[in-house]
């Protein structure tokens, strides 16, 4: 069983930055795949970005892609999404998820956080 926590979600301008960190608990961090999800109002839940269980591979949704970095820590069972140059479409609540395959992948996941706000004034 895993659990994951999201923080560091928030209400930014346009153009601005946020870090969202995402703390797993659990030994087999390190051997999950971890992904970022979001979901604006009234949208369907879309993928944002992948890393794989090593951090060797990652993978992102065009419209982020140059934007935001995707990145992990398993010495501190973490996973972060660092989002630069924010627009007002990204606003949504932010996800993270772990994937017990260990590889970049869409889908499925297998554990899911409670979610995160970011909302993006313009």
């Amino acid at each position: 069983q895993v659990q994951l926590v999201e923080s560091g979600g928030g209400l930014v301008q346009a153009g601005g930055s946020l870090r969202l960190s995402c703390a797993a608990s659990g030994r087999t961090f390190s051997s999950y795949g971890m992904g970022w999800f979001r979901q604006a109002p009234g949208k369907e839940r879309e993928f944002v970005a992948a890393i794989s269980w090593s951090g060797g591979s990652t993978h992102y949704v065009d419209s982020v892609k140059g934007r935001f970095t995707i990145s992990r820590d398993n010495a501190k069972n973490t996973v972060y999404l660092q989002m630069n140059s924010l627009k007002p479409e990204d606003t949504a609540v932010y996800y993270c998820a772990a994937a017990r395959s260990g590889v970049v992948t869409l889908g499925p996941y297998d554990y899911w956080g409670q979610g995160t706000q970011v909302t993006v004034s313009s």
